[in-house]
């Protein structure tokens, strides 16, 4: 950045940006995504919600679900359970 001084154009550098869709950048972080699959005899969404409740009882810090999947179980012509596939982020543990 010339004709910057250091300090302001290190301030700039940390500053946080707005995104896309006005909001805040986010920190820099490192994040897992990994799948899992919730069912429900009830709709997609009470299946979605049964994925992401059994998944927040042992991982923590759970950030984003994205469906990726849906498809339902068919017994004698009638829809009888669903099934959705989510790809769920949470963020890693930092020692600081």
């Amino acid at each position: 950045m010339v004709g910057l001084s250091d300090r302001l154009a290190k301030r700039l550098r940390n500053a946080a940006l707005p995104d896309r869709r006005g909001g805040r950048r986010m920190s820099d972080s490192v994040y897992r995504v990994t799948d899992v699959i919730g069912t429900s005899s009830e709709s997609w969404e009470a299946a979605a919600r049964n994925a992401v409740a059994t998944a927040a009882g042992t991982v923590r810090d759970l950030r984003i679900a994205e469906v990726v999947r849906q498809d339902v179980t068919i017994e004698n012509g009638a829809v009888t359970g669903y099934r959705v596939r989510l790809s769920l982020s949470f963020k890693y543990e930092t020692n600081e």
